[in-house]
C-alpha cells in the first residue's frame, strides 16, 4: 500500500481551481494535470507499507493533536523549481503558524514505526501539474501570469486523512482510508467526575 497523510481541499476551492485547470489544459495539454478531485495538501508522504502495518499507522495517527484548527488561504500560482524548467506547477498558500506544527506532530508519531522523518522544510502547496521533459507553452504562461494573484478560497481544518494512492495509466487514484480529528473537542459547561 502506498500511503500519505493530507488535508482535504474544500469543494468551493476545488470548483474554482477546476475552472482554471480547464483553461490551462486548452492552452497546453502536455503537462500531467492533476484532477480537481485529487487536490490535497500533503502533510506527510509515508510511502509503501505492508497491509499489516496499516493498524499501527492508524494507531499512531490517532494520537496526533494540536490545540487549534489550521487555517489556509489559497492564492497565486508558480513553479518548482522555476518557470524555465518546471517540474511542478502549484497554487500557493498562506497558512496559520500551527500547520507546520501539525506536520511535525505527524512525523513524530510515525517515526517510531520506522517511517522516515521529513528532512526538508514543510512547504504547503497544491500541486496542479507535473512536467516531464517539457516547458510550459507561451499560451499557458500567459494565462498563468494573468491568474498570478487570483484567490481560490480558504480552508479551516480540524481533521486530516490517511489516503492510499494507486498509480494508474490514467493518473493517480486516491482512496481515503480514514479521517483523524486532530483538534480536541471542546465541551460545553464543566466536566463532571
Amino acid at each position: 500500500m502506498r500511503l500519505f497523510v493530507a488535508l482535504a481541499v474544500p469543494d468551493e476551492v476545488r470548483e474554482k481551481i477546476s475552472a482554471l485547470l480547464s483553461q490551462f489544459k486548452i492552452a497546453d495539454s502536455r503537462p500531467r494535470w492533476v484532477s480537481a478531485g485529487n487536490l490535497h495538501i500533503t502533510l506527510k508522504f509515508i510511502g509503501n507499507v505492508l497491509p499489516e502495518a496499516l493498524d499501527p499507522v492508524c494507531d499512531a495517527l490517532t494520537r496526533v493533536r494540536i490545540a487549534e484548527p489550521v487555517h489556509m488561504e489559497f492564492s497565486g500560482l508558480g513553479f518548482f523549481p522555476n518557470a524555465r524548467k518546471p517540474e511542478v506547477a502549484w497554487i500557493g498558500t498562506k497558512f496559520s503558524p500551527n500547520l507546520p506544527a501539525l506536520a511535525t506532530a505527524i512525523n513524530n508519531e510515525l517515526a517510531p514505526l520506522g517511517i522516515l522523518r521529513e528532512e526538508k522544510p514543510f512547504v504547503p502547496h497544491l500541486t496542479i501539474a507535473r512536467f516531464k521533459h517539457t516547458r510550459p507553452s507561451r499560451a499557458l504562461l500567459a494565462i498563468i501570469e494573468k491568474a498570478a494573484d487570483m484567490s481560490f478560497g480558504t480552508l479551516t481544518g480540524r481533521e486530516f486523512l490517511l489516503i492510499e494512492s494507486k498509480v494508474r495509466s490514467t493518473g493517480a487514484q486516491y482512496t481515503t482510508i480514514r479521517s483523524f480529528p486532530f483538534v480536541p473537542e471542546q465541551r460545553e459547561g464543566k466536566d463532571s467526575c
